[in-house]
């Protein structure tokens, strides 16, 4: 049997493959008005082409839990009960085609207010493009074409994490299976568990136990509304790629350790995002081994992310034990249906909807 295509189980929750969707944000919800963030057809056939081609697990894009929480006024949020009522539509298509539905909630910190990527490569926008001021640990920039973000007050840090508590309510209530917190990327949570970005000197800046104070309290307002019998992803940067003054992998195998006595059941490991001018040795699988780190040191199951894009490659991971899943990014943008393909290269049995099985 493939490993690839063999379910795997997490609490109550089984999976049937371990081909999974990795979070990429679409930058296509309503901008302003009640319907703010809101997904809509563009977001339904999006992830319902992705079911239908076979992907066990679909992360949803980073759901702001807030608006100021968006990285772009694009993005979509999970901060209202109109926001479910679209976002039910899309779970309730998903469990249809046997694929199980999970949502990363997120807030984009220093890294907000900015335009959709194809737009001005991304740049910062202002009041007259709908953008707000970002909010950040520190008042560091991202960059020197970012403006430099509103320090958070502790009350306003503690305000946030309800905001997770209450996304991971309504995440439940849309219908999702599953739900990630996202600490990676250079956003608001991984902005306060690096250095690098995180330069305060109260009970949330400076040591590593301070620096993980903010990001396992989002974790345990989560995990105590979320239901105990349903997953808890929480998505890393193993690294910002810094010689010194970042976070590094590290940190990551000891953080992964707190992350698995505070109930997160599997860690998503990628990487970078926080810090301009490193340099990454981008190549196959590059990521991969930071996964099978945490996975050998710190007991905890993982999903491995970074330019996998072959089925033997996948495959192969998994048989050595060197991840218990694989997230596909850019390939399944690519190519909706690469879990089919996959099958069938690999021999392995999957679902195939019936308008398409006789063509497989």
């Amino acid at each position: 049997m493939s490993a690839l295509f063999e379910p795997y189980t997490l609490r109550s929750v089984t999976i049937p493959n371990r081909v999974w969707m990795a979070p990429m944000c679409q930058y296509s919800a309503e901008v302003f008005g009640p319907n703010a963030g809101v997904a809509h057809d563009w977001h339904f056939a999006h992830y319902g082409a992705r079911a239908t081609g076979g992907t066990g697990l679909i992360l949803l894009e980073a759901t702001a839990v807030s608006p100021e929480g968006r990285i772009s006024p694009f993005d979509l949020g999970i901060w209202n009960d109109t926001q479910v009522a679209a976002l039910r539509r899309i779970t309730e298509f998903l469990k249809a085609q046997g694929t199980v539905p999970g949502i990363q909630i997120a807030h984009a910190g220093r890294k907000a207010s900015t335009e959709r990527p194809w737009v001005n490569r991304g740049a910062p926008v202002g009041a007259d493009e709908h953008g707000w001021q970002p909010l950040g640990p520190s008042p560091v920039a991202f960059r020197d074409d970012h403006p430099v973000p509103s320090e958070l007050t502790v009350d306003q840090i503690q305000s946030i994490v309800g905001q997770f508590a209450d996304a991971a309510r309504r995440a439940l209530d849309a219908g999702f299976e599953v739900v990630e917190v996202h600490g990676a990327h250079g956003y608001l949570i991984h902005e306060f568990l690096s250095p690098h970005s995180n330069q305060r000197t109260d009970q949330y800046g400076g040591s590593y136990e301070n620096r993980t104070r903010f990001p396992l309290e989002v974790v345990d307002a989560v995990r105590a509304v979320w239901p105990e019998d349903k997953p808890l992803f929480f998505r890393v940067s193993a690294t910002d790629w810094l010689d010194e003054g970042g976070w590094t992998a590290d940190d990551t195998v000891r953080f992964a350790q707190d992350l698995k006595e505070h109930g997160v059941d599997l860690l998503d490991v990628s990487s970078g995002g926080n810090a301009t001018g490193v340099t990454i040795p981008v190549g196959p699988g590059y990521q991969a081994p930071f996964a099978t780190r945490v996975k050998q040191e710190a007991g905890l199951p993982v999903a491995a992310v970074g330019l996998i894009t072959e089925a033997k490659q996948a495959e192969k991971l998994l048989d050595n034990g060197e991840a218990d899943a694989v997230l596909l990014g850019r390939e399944l943008l690519r190519n909706p249906s690469w879990a089919l393909h996959a099958a069938r290269e690999l021999a392995a049995d999957i679902r195939v909807p019936n308008q398409y099985a006789w063509a497989i």
